[in-house]
Order: C-alpha cells, then structure tokens, then sequence
C-alpha cells in the first residue's frame, strides 16, 4: 500500500557544524531512480542534485544545466586532463561525467548531493574518494526492480523503445544488477513513496555518521 505523504526526513536539530552527505543512487534503466528521486528531492527541498555532463546533442525540451551540462568534445576532454571530474565514461560515443564542482563545495558547505550514477561511475568514484575525507560523507545506495521480470514489464510498458533497444537495456541490467552488493544499501522500488521513504532514510543516517559530525562535547 502507497503512503499518503513522505514525512520530512531533515534534521531537526541544526545546532551541529557537520559537512554534507552525499547519496550516490544506481541502478538499471527500468529501476525508476529518476522518479523515486524526484520525489525524494521534493521532500527534502535542501538537497541538491549533482547535474551531469554530456557531449551529446540536447533532446527537445532539455536545459542546458537542469538536465545536463552540454559540453563540446573539446572542452569535455580538457576537463578531464585537469582532473575536474569525480567520474567519468564513454556510452554508446558519448561522454558523460560528474564533475568535482557539482559535489565537493557544497558537502564542504554542509549541504547534501543527489548522484543518479550508473555501476561503472559509481566504482569510479569509490577509487577517487578512497582515503579521502569526502570517503566517509558518502552513502552508495542500489535501486533495484523487485525482479528482472518486472524490469522487462517496466521497459516495454513505456512503449517507446525499439525491441533491439529493450533487449540491450534487459542485458545491462542484468551486468548492473549482479553489482548491488557493492552498495551500502539495497532499496527495492516495488512502490514509489515507499523506496522514497528508505532513501530519506538513508540520507538521515548518513548525517548520524560520526564522520560527518564536527562536534567536540569535551570543548
């Protein structure tokens, strides 16, 4: 049964210094994460969205820097020499990447970050942060269809994918899906508002993290 409502999951007491959270979400297409998210970034209104870049063309309708960060191939691959990027990776001739701005400054600030990566960005970004203090203000979270069955349901509900297209999305979920116990958490998006909730959740303990505490009670 759907909840009516996600209760507000942000700290009540906003007397603790703390740097921010960042919540890394995966999962195959078909899981739902751009719709689970937007509902998680509507209930927790100070989180922010980490935007992505890309080198492809815009689809009618995207913005540059609400949907992506449309870059020319040039600049894309200077970003990458100079180290911008958390994660980065060639898809189907294009590039795409998170960029270390879109993250770094306002965990620092005390704010909290959305990443919507793939399996591949999220080990990436593992690597980078290891040892690094942003390693513990970062939370991986898998979310995952309750079968694959229902991931094909899903695929072919939406009626706008080429049979060829849907075959090759059901093999990478497959190589994704075997990935999830690489995660921290696993939250099966069996019904929207409930995985909505997990993820509040989630983020909430992450802020409970001693790691992300700047308190000292011997001061």
């Amino acid at each position: 049964m759907d909840r009516p409502d996600i209760p507000d999951a942000r700290p009540k007491d906003s007397s603790m210094n703390r740097i921010g959270t960042a919540l890394v979400i995966s999962g195959p297409s078909g899981a739902g994460k751009s719709t689970v998210c937007a509902q998680v970034l509507t209930a927790w209104p100070d989180l922010r969205f980490s935007v992505s870049c890309t080198t492809r063309t815009p689809r009618p309708g995207e913005v540059n820097g609400k949907d992506y960060h449309f870059l020319a191939r040039a600049e894309y691959d200077r970003l990458i020499t100079a180290g911008e990027f958390l994660e980065h990776a060639e898809v189907h001739g294009n590039g795409y990447g998170t960029l270390r701005r879109e993250v770094e400054p306002f965990l620092e600030r005390g704010g909290d970050v959305l990443l919507d990566i793939d399996v591949q960005g999220a080990r990436q970004v593992r690597q980078r942060i290891a040892g690094t203090p942003l390693a513990g203000h970062t939370v991986f979270t898998f979310l995952a269809p309750p079968s694959l069955a229902v991931l094909e349901q899903r695929l072919r509900g939406r009626g706008t994918d080429a049979e060829e297209v849907i075959r090759r999305r059901l093999e990478n979920a497959r190589c994704e899906l075997a990935a999830w116990r690489e995660y921290e958490y696993l939250v099966i998006n069996d019904q929207v508002t409930d995985a909505a909730a997990d993820l509040l959740a989630i983020l909430r303990a992450g802020h409970c993290r001693s790691t992300s505490a700047m308190w000292d009670p011997l001061a």
